[in-house]
């Protein structure tokens, strides 16, 4: 069944903010903000004996119009305050260790990002990633510090510089206020592209933040996530840019997982404008307390995309825990539930197994009372509890086959304590996951 994006959009986040609402536009949607994409071949680049070049697969109308984009850009026309994560495994992408550089004073403009290759260990790869920034400063005419960069794709392979340097001045040409083709163009594995929009006032200022990513597997973050990037027309320091963005991976991202594993290249990166004319936040206040919870809300409407739109999934798994001592072990508890390879196949196959729940929270590392933990799950067709003090208690097997036949499931685990909570989010493991990911580099 097809994935239905705006069912996952932020649609009570005016319960929260009361003067927000959707918008339209993704990472275009603040002012001043333009992105494009092009199919310029950096896979078929990887392999020659199919090679085509770069000029002719730009200059094919029909190669173009039946190939998803691979190469996309976004700049704003002002100088921007910038702040980002990364991915923490030790094993790093080239993109990653350039984007550091370019960010250290906490400004950019730009953003190039490909997918198809991940440019990730290659003896180049530094070089490589410095002259996709090179190329893109040449053609918009800005410092190439200016400019940040991302890759995603198979990992080990030689990354092709020659179509990136091809597609360039089309990309500088064909800025556009439409984000949606630079969403489609970092899509590996991803079945849908990703993106959303908000918009708020700040002192009387209507504010806007926009974001995309891509995410489908080889996800689980850690102070990072997978590809991200967002945009607003806020003004704010890169300090308390970077302040936002950390509250929020923490409480969103890094509650994803679809696999267990964390990739090379995570990212997430935040680009700020100040075109909206607010006063500029430079501290705590008020108004950083509405960004930051706009922001957060966008990053957790990306996490329930992701998780949908997990590798061979058919289902989103939200595991909703409460009553904990402290939030850390909330956040463990939700996320070891989640996680389980155990809970993810009986979620596959419909089967109301809440031992496997029970398990997952018992070893999650959190100072629990196992004889204080209540389970009940639910979707769209109903509720059932399953398990109550630590002890199962009856329930209708037919009724909670049909709250497991939904495309969203939501386990709840009460745990009895104090009143901190986390909610963490993943989806079913199916056969499929083994199919995409025994051939994904061939």
């Amino acid at each position: 069944m097809p994935i239905d994006n705006k069912k996952y959009l932020p649609y009570d986040i005016a319960d929260k903010i009361p003067s927000a609402r959707l918008e339209e536009g993704g990472v275009c949607a603040p002012a001043e903000f333009a992105a494009s994409a092009v199919y310029c071949g950096i896979k078929r680049a990887g392999y020659p004996e199919n090679a085509v070049t770069p000029e002719a697969i730009l200059t094919n109308d029909n190669i173009q119009n039946n190939h998803k984009p691979d190469v996309a850009l976004i700049v704003s026309e002002a100088d921007c305050a910038a702040a980002a994560v990364y991915t923490q495994n030790l094993v790093k992408g080239a993109p990653v260790t350039v984007c550091r550089e370019h960010l250290r004073d906490g400004r950019a403009r730009a953003v190039i990002v490909n997918s198809g290759n991940a440019n990730t260990c290659n003896a180049d790869g530094i070089q490589k990633a410095k002259m996709m920034c090179e190329l893109t400063a040449d053609a918009l005419k800005i410092p190439v510090e200016d400019v940040i960069v991302a890759s995603t794709g198979v990992i080990g392979q030689p990354f092709p510089i020659e179509p990136v340097a091809a597609a360039v001045p089309y990309l500088a040409g064909g800025l556009k206020k439409d984000g949606s083709p630079a969403a489609r163009a970092i899509m590996t594995t991803d079945t849908v592209s990703k993106e959303a929009a908000v918009s708020f006032e700040l002192s009387g200022k209507r504010v806007t933040v926009g974001a995309m990513c891509k995410g489908s597997g080889m996800i689980h973050p850690n102070m990072a996530t997978m590809l991200c990037f967002a945009t607003t027309d806020a003004d704010i320091s890169s300090d308390m840019l970077d302040k936002a963005i950390r509250h929020a991976t923490h409480r969103s991202f890094n509650m994803l997982s679809v696999d267990g594993d964390t990739s090379t290249n995570d990212m997430f990166a935040v680009l700020a404008n100040g075109r909206a004319g607010n006063p500029r936040i430079e501290a705590e206040n008020d108004d950083f307390v509405t960004f930051q919870a706009a922001l957060t809300e966008i990053c957790q409407s990306l996490c329930l995309l992701m998780a949908r739109d997990g590798e061979g999934a058919t289902k989103l798994i939200v595991c909703n825990v409460s009553g904990a001592d402290d939030e850390e072990s909330a956040r463990k508890c939700a996320k070891s539930v989640i996680c389980s390879p155990l809970c993810k196949s009986a979620m596959f196959g419909r089967d109301a197994n809440w031992g496997r729940i029970l398990c997952a929270v018992g070893y999650a590392g959190a100072d629990i009372d196992p004889d204080a933990i209540n389970v009940s799950i639910q979707s769209a067709a109903g509720s059932v509890a399953v398990c109550e003090n630590g002890r199962g208690v009856p329930f209708s097997e037919e009724e909670a086959l049909k709250i497991l036949s939904e495309d969203r499931i939501d386990v709840t685990v009460s745990l009895g304590g104090s009143e901190h909570e986390a909610a963490a989010y993943g989806c079913d493991l199916t056969y499929d996951y083994v199919k995409i990911n025994g051939d994904y580099r061939t």
